[in-house]
């Protein structure tokens, strides 16, 4: 009986509370690391701090990332109070331990659980046990929660991720909110105002065809994107093994110009020179950690070569060629065309009635070259954004007024000529800044 009335009075208590998140936490998207990708049910205390250490050691923690999160297996029951029991022989000093090392590094300390009552690896979920898993991962020092949906049944998921969003406030220690439901209930119509970020797919996996599939589901996401709320497309592969440097160059370019979360999941302690290069790439980083925070849309979409254009504060913009396809493309790029495009000052909002974000005739700059006269700008044909961009347009401005980078040669481009064919290999990007002069 003694339970049953404090079980009330706990939900009184939840329904008369005002529901809301700790606003603030992920003005840009998070950034940091993760244990699934590379060890799997392979954690222990030992790995973490390892880890941690090398995410200093190695320039990471300087390059921007700062989470480290302990995914599924960490846990291994409930004691006879409910409460959470960590792996003892896998953490033998416990998590309060490993997230005080974890914060003397400068980093921050993440945790995983799920909105069921087990987690995706068959150990205890938090259904039920919400409100005591929020005082527990405040009392340890937790920093970032990832909740996954494994063990969920029927239970309604805004509902759910929203019960654990109140009892992390109520906890009373500020926690970055990741929601991994894999997309299933369209989290990016709900999830501002539940998280910090929201996964927009299953899981990703080591290999080319994966990650370009879990792109381009993004395309039509963009309006729901911003400040302390970011559409999810998964950890970062890079550095694993299962697709080449090249691909991963492109990899990491697209998750930058979607502004997603860069949640590393290599082994940090055993990075090769060009894994180290890609994921520190400073000036690929600037451009995910923009403060305009404004996801990028695609542009153009023409026979698996794609523009997709990234709005940057001070009127810059990043501009990433992509070619998706398994063929070598030369394709004509006019600058002056692109210079012209007006970025907006509001999110983007993507087009209606077309097959895809920039399919339509709207813009014709960058086609490939095979396509013959078609594909030759005509004068003033992209001067405006395609149909969609919507949002107060800034004043126009040309070539002129920008100096180009390319961010991956880390050089500023020498035009001579205002339109200039560039040479993409297969799974290959180019991504330029268009800086104010």
């Amino acid at each position: 009986m003694k339970r049953f009335y404090i079980s009330v009075l706990v939900l009184i208590t939840v329904i008369s509370s005002p529901a809301q998140k700790f606003a603030g936490l992920a003005k840009t998207p998070p950034m940091g690391w993760n244990s699934w990708n590379k060890f799997h049910c392979d954690v222990s205390e030992e790995l973490i701090m390892k880890m941690a250490d090398a995410m200093v050691s190695s320039g990471m923690k300087d390059a921007g990332y700062e989470y480290i999160v302990i995914d599924d297996c960490w846990q291994v029951s409930r004691d006879e109070n409910g409460e959470i029991v960590v792996d003892p022989e896998r953490f033998p000093h416990g998590m309060k331990y490993l997230a005080d090392y974890i914060h003397s590094k400068g980093l921050k300390f993440g945790i995983y659980s799920s909105a069921g009552t087990v987690t995706c690896q068959r150990r205890p979920g938090s259904r039920g046990y919400e409100f005591q898993d929020a005082r527990t991962y405040a009392r340890w020092g937790v920093d970032y929660l990832k909740y996954d949906w494994c063990g969920s049944s029927t239970q309604n998921a805004k509902a759910s991720y929203s019960l654990m969003r109140d009892a992390l406030y109520r906890a009373g220690r500020p926690i970055v909110f990741s929601i991994c439901e894999w997309g299933s209930n369209n989290p990016w119509e709900w999830g501002a105002e539940v998280g910090h970020l929201w996964r927009t797919t299953g899981d990703i996996s080591d290999n080319w065809n994966s990650m370009i599939s879990i792109f381009e589901k993004q395309k039509d996401l963009a309006r729901y994107a911003g400040p302390d709320g970011w559409n999810d497309p998964d950890m970062l592969e890079v550095g694993n093994g299962g697709m080449t440097n090249e691909e991963y160059k492109t990899h990491f370019s697209l998750w930058c110009m979607l502004a997603a979360p860069l949640i590393a999941g290599n082994d940090l302690a055993n990075m090769t020179p060009e894994t180290k290069a890609i994921l520190m790439n400073k000036e690929m980083i600037a451009v995910n950690q923009d403060t305009l925070g404004i996801q990028a849309t695609c542009y153009r979409d023409d026979y698996g070569y794609q523009i997709w254009v990234k709005p940057l504060a001070n009127n810059e913009k990043a501009v990433c060629l992509l070619n998706r396809s398994d063929e070598k493309k030369t394709v004509l790029v006019n600058f002056e065309e692109l210079a012209r495009i007006r970025t907006m000052v509001r999110r983007f909002r993507p087009p209606t009635g077309a097959a895809g974000i920039g399919a339509t005739g709207a813009a014709r700059m960058g086609a490939p070259a095979q396509t013959g006269a078609a594909g030759v700008p005509a004068p003033g044909a992209a001067a405006t954004p395609p149909a969609g961009f919507g949002g107060q347009r800034p004043p126009q401005l040309t070539l002129a007024d920008y100096r180009i980078r390319d961010l991956w040669e880390h050089k500023d481009l020498i035009l001579k000529e205002t339109s200039v064919y560039i040479e993409l290999q297969p799974h290959m990007v180019k991504v330029y800044r268009f800086i104010r002069k």
